[in-house]
């Protein structure tokens, strides 16, 4: 069987992945609000173990596109920032992740 015959991973797709999603430490975020409802900033720092800029910068990347919102509070005194993961937040990492095992090989693209 020849190279062009195989059937197997579209390396190509890697590229048409969302880039914003794909960075190492906004895909550790998302990946912890798809299966929280909420996360305060503690939490994600605690978590991720990135520095509290890293952490505040990615956040603020994932806000501006509208994949994070952002709720700031305060329990008597103290702040309190929380979390949650948006409708278009939640389709971008479903996408996400579909396209990565598509072109991974894992199964294919919906059709």
């Amino acid at each position: 069987m020849s190279t062009s015959e195989a059937s197997g991973p579209d390396l190509r797709a890697l590229g048409d992945l969302d880039r914003l999603v794909h960075e190492p430490a906004r895909l550790q975020i998302l990946s912890l609000l798809t299966v929280l409802e909420e996360a305060d900033f503690l939490y994600l720092l605690q978590q991720t173990g990135q520095s509290r800029g890293n952490l505040s910068s990615h956040i603020a990347k994932l806000e501006t596109a509208g994949y994070v919102e952002v709720e700031k509070t305060f329990v008597g005194k103290i702040p309190r920032t929380v979390y949650r993961l948006t409708g278009p937040g939640r389709r971008a990492f479903d996408t996400y992740k579909q396209g990565l095992l598509s072109a991974l090989g894992v199964f294919p693209p919906k059709t």
